[in-house]
């Protein structure tokens, strides 16, 4: 992959700074949307045709690798413990879960699901052994997969959520990140299609409560894409209709309340938006097809950063690198 030295300026009227948007990769056959920021240092994206990229620099060089046997994978979500640690997983059937514990070198196959329905949609960990992944249901039930070992092994307990989904609800592979998993237990997914909803569990996915979200929804490719939180009850969901990427009526919405109930913003975002991620208590950033958008008030008002086409976003679990990926292995680095 080629690595380009290009710096994009980019002034934001009105917030008394600069950010900008600086270049680190593009040009490779894939499409990014799985990404995992562990440190200012280290860093895993995975997407289309198999690949896996990781740094140990803060961006500055990537490692590419592409899992023998599985190159023709989609792997829309990834989650990275360190620099050689991390667990992947494909969107479509039949469904897998990889793990590696040496940098990519080598992966190991922890589960595989064959059924013609599986879908698997986002995966997010409450620690380095505790997890869970959630996809399209399968006879109206949502699938949940949850790990204890780190990602090793995967039990099935799609039974501990009671409520049936409507004829046509799903969730989203958009970027891994329709799923969060916070705190000792607390996990929210959204999903979207016929309707939009938010499934919600504060015992690490053992009994779950579902609350609705009132952003656009009504056919297959409307709903909530991404959601993110700063606390228990502070939180963003984006989303709207990605066959319409610049409309951006009612596609962004706030909740002080856990996800109980939801109000518009006064400004809201630009378009059609695929990922979401606070980058400090108050700052948040929503990238999509048509663009980069920021809010520095939790989300009341938006303001347009970039025209650029991203699919996800993430900020480093410990440090500030930000990250954002999108097609023809597009990384960049938010400063």
């Amino acid at each position: 992959m080629r690595i380009l030295l290009v710096l994009v300026m980019l002034a934001f009227q009105g917030y008394g700074q600069d950010l900008s948007l600086k270049q680190l990769t593009t040009g490779s056959n894939t499409s990014l949307r799985g990404l995992s920021v562990v440190s200012v240092r280290v860093a895993w994206v995975s997407g289309s045709n198999g690949y896996v990229g990781r740094t140990v620099n803060g961006g500055a060089d990537w490692q590419w690798t592409q899992p023998k046997g599985f190159e023709n994978l989609d792997f829309r979500d990834i989650e990275a413990f360190d620099d050689q640690k991390a667990v992947i997983v494909n969107a479509g059937s039949p469904a897998f879960i990889l793990v590696t514990k040496d940098g990519g070198q080598s992966w190991t196959q922890a589960y595989v699901n064959r059924d013609s329905s599986i879908f698997l949609d986002g995966m997010d960990f409450w620690d380095n052994h505790t997890g869970i992944i959630f996809g399209d249901p399968i006879h109206s039930k949502l699938q949940l997969l949850k790990t204890v070992d780190g990602g090793a092994s995967w039990k099935d307990i799609s039974g501990n959520l009671k409520p049936e989904m409507k004829l046509g609800e799903a969730g989203f592979a958009a970027s891994g990140s329709s799923i969060k998993a916070m705190g000792k237990g607390k996990v929210w997914i959204v999903t979207g299609g016929s309707v939009s909803n938010v499934y919600y569990s504060k015992n690490y996915g053992n009994s779950w409560e579902k609350y609705a979200c009132p952003i656009v929804q009504g056919v297959n490719s409307t709903g909530a894409f991404s959601i993110d939180l700063t606390s228990d009850n502070n939180g963003i969901v984006v989303g709207g209709d990605y066959l319409k990427e610049k409309e951006n009526q009612n596609n962004v919405l706030i909740t002080s309340n856990g996800g109980r109930s939801w109000t518009k913003p006064t400004m809201p975002v630009f378009g059609y938006r695929s990922s979401v991620a606070y980058i400090s208590d108050a700052t948040a950033v929503a990238v999509g097809s048509s663009g980069v958008d920021v809010s520095r008030d939790r989300g009341l008002t938006w303001q347009h950063l970039s025209d650029l086409n991203f699919n996800a976003v993430k900020k480093a679990k410990q440090g500030n690198l930000v990250l954002v990926v999108g097609v023809k292995g597009d990384i960049f680095k938010l400063e």
